[in-house]
């Protein structure tokens, strides 16, 4: 159900989208970026965090890493990452296809900044097969636009 509740979102609020599905899985960066023929960077990975009681989502580039002094200084609070029960629960995707379209109810999305050196992106689609190539700029409308940085870039 989660694959169809991405199409449902992407329908309503950006028809031109369409949820590319393939044969092959694309539930790792990895994975993602050779099916697609990208960089593991293009790859917009949707974190699932806890800060205190606030869950929220972060989208950062695929070979980036979540920093803590840096995440500390953005939400105010250390990182927790969520197990996949409840990024289940929080999102309705499972791990490998988690990406903030979809969602069962209203969530803070942010946006990491390590993100900004791309013009195209490529978020899973709410499956391990399936994914959606768009501009970032279209990802931030899409996400409401807030940018924060809280990521290590790779080495």
């Amino acid at each position: 159900m989660s694959l169809q509740s991405v199409r449902d979102d992407l329908a309503a609020r950006a028809p031109d989208l369409t949820v590319i599905v393939t044969e092959a899985s694309t539930a790792t960066v990895q994975l993602a970026a050779a099916v697609h023929g990208v960089e593991p960077g293009q790859i917009a990975k949707t974190l699932c965090i806890r800060v205190k009681d606030e869950e929220f989502l972060l989208v950062t580039r695929g070979d980036a890493r979540l920093d803590n002094q840096k995440s500390k200084a953005a939400f105010g609070g250390r990182p927790r990452m969520l197990g996949a029960e409840d990024v289940e629960r929080l999102t309705s995707h499972k791990v490998g296809g988690v990406c903030p379209f979809g969602l069962p109810a209203p969530l803070p999305i942010f946006l990491d900044t390590s993100l900004k050196i791309y013009d195209l992106v490529i978020p899973a689609g709410g499956d391990t097969h399936a994914s959606v190539k768009l501009d970032l700029a279209r990802l931030a409308e899409l996400c409401g636009s807030r940018w924060v940085d809280a990521c290590q870039m790779p080495e």
